[in-house]
């Protein structure tokens, strides 16, 4: 078994969706996707949240540009058997679910700090959900998974932490599957002890694959990027940055100690 992790850039456009696609349809083993949301929904997400608690109108029309860039991803990479049925997905999600949570957000100005936490844990959940359709049902056969079914978190002393029902949860859900492709979400979550939404925060979803192809002994685990490698600065921002050709444990230990987030 191998565990394969897309983020957010790299499922970001009909294109890059298409690489996936052709990535996953490669392997010749049985394979566990990991997803991020679409890159930039979830940072949209929270924009139009604080939109709604601001009582500014635009967030509809985020909404409506959210809508339409997930149906044109859709008609650009699900085949037309199952198209309508991806979509009916997102339009629950964008024309029903969404709605409700920023309706609650724009009318009730006295919520409590962990009333509009709890709201906004909801919100981005939807962005992971909608891309994860999108690939399930872009992948001949594919099986979805809810992570939040065996993604647990609790508090302890206020920090949230993974539970420790979460590795034979994963045992669980997945041992036993003769299934050839599996895809799940990345960064969300949910409370063991009360079923609230949770998430894992940025970079959850590296964390959920690597929990997920430790708990099922996966022969490896590939954390897919849509950069050359390894680089001494954000190439993004550092046109002076070059690619580390040979990188060991040690050194990129150095490196996070030093600042580096992407490891």
């Amino acid at each position: 078994m191998k565990v394969l992790k897309f983020g957010g850039t790299s499922v970001g456009s009909i294109d890059s969706l298409k690489n996936v696609k052709t990535i996953i349809e490669n392997q010749a083993e049985q394979t566990v996707v990991v997803v991020s949301a679409l890159g930039g929904v979830t940072d949209q997400l929270l924009e139009m949240t604080r939109k709604a608690e601001a009582h500014d109108d635009s967030y509809e029309i985020m909404l409506e540009q959210l809508y339409n860039r997930h149906i044109t991803v859709i008609d650009g990479v699900v085949p037309a058997s199952r198209r309508q049925q991806c979509k009916e997905v997102i339009d629950n999600f964008l024309r029903v679910g969404l709605p409700q949570f920023y309706g609650l957000l724009y009318a009730n100005r006295q919520l409590d700090h962990d009333s509009k936490a709890g709201i906004e844990e909801a919100i981005v959940s939807h962005g992971e959900i909608m891309s994860s359709a999108i690939v399930t049902l872009m992948i001949d056969d594919a099986v979805p998974h809810f992570s939040p079914s065996f993604i647990k978190t609790k508090d302890v002393d206020g920090e949230r932490i993974l539970d420790n029902s979460t590795f034979d949860r994963v045992v669980k859900e997945f041992k036993g599957c003769t299934q050839a492709v599996h895809v799940t979400q990345g960064f969300i979550s949910e409370d063991s002890g009360n079923g609230a939404n949770t998430n894992l925060g940025r970079g959850g979803s590296d964390f959920t694959a690597a929990i997920i192809a430790a708990a099922l002994d996966a022969r490896c685990l590939e954390i897919w990027t849509d950069v050359d490698g390894f680089y001494t600065a954000d190439p993004k921002k550092d046109p002076d940055a070059r690619i580390i050709e040979k990188m060991g444990y040690q050194r990129a230990i150095e490196m996070c100690e030093a600042g580096a987030k992407v490891i």
